[in-house]
């Protein structure tokens, strides 16, 4: 852990959320969850120091793009330094509201990875259920968006997505539940459907699974 990210999480404890950065474990594990074998236009909210961010960018194609949305601006700065010399990444230092804003303005039209850590059970409600709507709609329609949280209840509120998986992950301080939420290609108008298939929790490593 770098001595900035302790400084930033003392600091803003609640936005950064969690007290050590995610483990070599979790990482890998997130990163298997993407498809690297062809160009990808990949989003990642709250990337701290980056430590999800770097083996993204080691993974990518050397044609695909990586947008990095970090609210708190000293981890942007570093950010910044640290991926200076890879032209596929971007570090905006803003909202992960803006998404849509910044795939227009460079000339993407979707995403098929959206990544996110941040802490969406702080959120107000009608916030967190704005940005899952403008998650969904920057998403290609086979698309996947992956979140690492400490709680699942992210789950009860992002009924846009039609289908989603979830593990208890517990080779991380503190362990995480790792979700994907998929945008399928035959959804009419987005939504979860009474036809939609049954998402299961699994103990990552153990073998054991029980019903989500």
């Amino acid at each position: 852990m770098s001595t900035l990210f302790f400084k930033r999480f003392l600091k803003r404890p609640f936005q950064i959320a969690s007290i050590v950065p995610s483990s070599k474990a979790l990482v890998e594990r997130v990163a298997s969850k993407m498809d690297f074998a062809q160009p990808r236009v990949i989003a990642e909210y709250g990337p701290g120091e980056g430590v999800h961010s770097r083996e993204i960018a080691r993974r990518m194609t050397p044609d695909s793009h990586l947008l990095l949305f970090e609210l708190d601006a000293a981890l942007a700065r570093a950010l910044e330094r640290q991926f200076a010399g890879d032209r596929r990444v971007h570090v905006i230092h803003g909202d992960a509201a803006s998404l849509p804003y910044e795939l227009k303005r460079r000339g993407f039209a979707s995403c098929d990875y959206i990544l996110s850590g941040i802490p969406f059970s702080i959120l107000k409600i009608e916030k967190k259920r704005a940005l899952l709507r403008k998650t969904y709609d920057a998403l290609k329609p086979d698309g996947k968006f992956i979140i690492y949280q400490v709680t699942n209840e992210l789950r009860q509120h992002a009924t846009v997505f039609q289908r989603d998986e979830s593990e208890y992950f517990l080779q991380n301080i503190p362990p995480m539940f790792i979700t994907v939420f998929h945008k399928t290609p035959s959804a009419q108008g987005g939504g979860r459907k009474s036809t939609r298939s049954k998402s299961r929790s699994r103990l990552a490593g153990f073998g054991a699974e029980r019903s989500a």
